[in-house]
């Protein structure tokens, strides 16, 4: 089995949670990570068994061996670490948000398409094996025809300093608010003719709590919360004609149980045993590069700039923008 040499951008709370997905996987090699700080990159490659250390991320993409690359900086940072990938011809598996926003994912698609080089987004959500198995149950009709979706995503993680700065792109939108979005696009998908939205604003300038209303063109509508300040139940529900479902843990999907129309409990599916959950996103992109593709089949360049572009329409019913917007 051929090994891939994975190599990480950036040395934070996410990337080491990648750090101990890469170690499970029989066909991944821990092979570099860099950081700003050649000392914290030193650290984090003993800690984790990483072969080479670099102290600057130009000497990561400078690196021929590298086969693919997870950015894990601030999302302020995630524009030019996978612009500076993709020119350097690195494969890019790039941590949501993809991007501050479309302009900026445009172009990376665009060189992703010029130079014919992966480009993938790390929404674990969308690659996980549960996502076919909730999409199988609607398929099927057990629950009639679904007009209305829920989802409500929430962690007390306002006091976290990246999150309050507007120059890091802070906010629950871009950090949470985008799972919410992805679930209504996995199971409804992405026919949206209207957008409305609100927010509450913290002193710095980002949103704090969010709701989300997409209508859709058929009649369907979701209804999306989230938010920084609060623990929330993290379920995402679909209404139908004949009953509801209810996905546990719309962050990393936990169990979906279906109800019929007099509230009786007809079916359970729990999710399969999972490293981290980190794991699926890692083989799309190793498939899609075996494949020769540019992107994965999960989350293709047209889903990316349409959850940017969703959101990008958000911040601007809100008067919310960032000093980092733009190409």
């Amino acid at each position: 089995m051929k090994q891939w040499k994975m190599a990480i951008l950036g040395a934070g709370h996410i990337a080491q949670t990648m750090a101990r997905t890469m170690a499970g996987m029989p066909n991944v090699e821990c092979y570099a990570v860099a950081s700003r700080s050649l000392t914290k990159a030193q650290e984090f490659a003993k800690r984790f068994g990483f072969y080479r250390a670099y102290g600057s991320y130009e000497e990561l993409v400078l690196d021929d061996a590298v086969e693919l690359i997870y950015i894990a900086t601030p999302h302020s940072h995630h524009y030019a670490c996978a612009k500076q990938c993709l020119l350097h011809d690195k494969p890019v598996l790039c941590e949501k948000a993809f991007t501050v926003d479309a302009p900026q994912a445009k172009e990376l698609l665009r060189l992703s398409k010029e130079r014919h080089i992966l480009a993938a987004e790390a929404i674990w959500t969308r690659y996980m094996p549960m996502v076919q198995t909730i999409q199988k149950i609607l398929k099927d009709g057990m629950i009639g025809k679904p007009s209305v979706l829920t989802c409500n995503l929430g962690y007390q993680i306002a006091d976290k300093e990246r999150l309050k700065s507007p120059g890091l792109a802070g906010g629950a939108l871009l950090d949470v608010g985008v799972y919410t979005l992805h679930f209504a696009s996995m199971f409804f998908g992405d026919e949206v003719e209207n957008i409305v939205s609100s927010c509450v604003m913290t002193d710095t300038g980002v949103d704090a709590s969010n709701a989300v209303a997409l209508h859709y063109r058929d009649g369907r509508m979701a209804v999306l919360n989230s938010t920084m300040c609060g623990i929330s139940d993290r379920k995402g529900i679909i209404y139908g004609s004949n009953g509801f479902l209810i996905v546990e843990n719309c962050n990393n999907f936990e169990s979906v149980s279906v109800y019929d129309a007099g509230y009786n409990l007809i079916l359970t599916k729990e999710r399969p045993d999972q490293l981290t959950g980190f794991e699926y996103e890692v083989q799309a992109c190793i498939s899609a590069l075996e494949r020769g593709e540019i992107q994965t089949e999960a989350v293709p360049h047209t889903e990316i700039l349409k959850m940017m572009e969703w959101m990008d329409e958000c911040r601007r019913q809100w008067g919310v923008s960032y000093p980092c917007e733009g190409v």
